[in-house]
């Protein structure tokens, strides 16, 4: 906006409301890695697969049902979730090799494909 076209106080207002929630939503998606993060290194310790696939369908059909009774696009909530997901597994698998080369137990192999 110019001087001759401020930014009206309403979009100053929401804007603010805005950054709260994006600063929320990183200390939210922090939260969640660190939890995340053990999941991985129990699975590491267990010999489980970085994925789970059945988790995978169930995390779906609940974050659909929640999206969809939120006024969220379930296929924008689905594929915001697949971003996660797939850093999650990512995850999962350094902290599985990094596991397996200390020799703390058994290779663990990826069979979600």
């Amino acid at each position: 906006m110019t001087r001759d076209n401020p930014v009206p106080p309403e979009i100053l207002t929401l804007r603010r409301s805005i950054d709260n929630i994006d600063a929320a939503l990183v200390h939210l998606l922090a939260e969640r890695f660190t939890c995340t993060r053990r999941v991985g290194q129990l699975k590491a310790e267990g010999g489980l697969p970085a994925a789970d696939p059945e988790r995978d369908r169930q995390q779906i059909a609940r974050l659909t049902q929640i999206a969809d009774a939120s006024g969220l696009d379930p296929e924008f909530a689905e594929k915001f979730r697949e971003f996660i997901v797939g850093e999650v597994i990512r995850h999962h698998e350094i902290i599985a090799a990094e596991h397996a080369a200390s020799g703390d137990g058994p290779p663990v192999l990826d069979t979600y494909s």
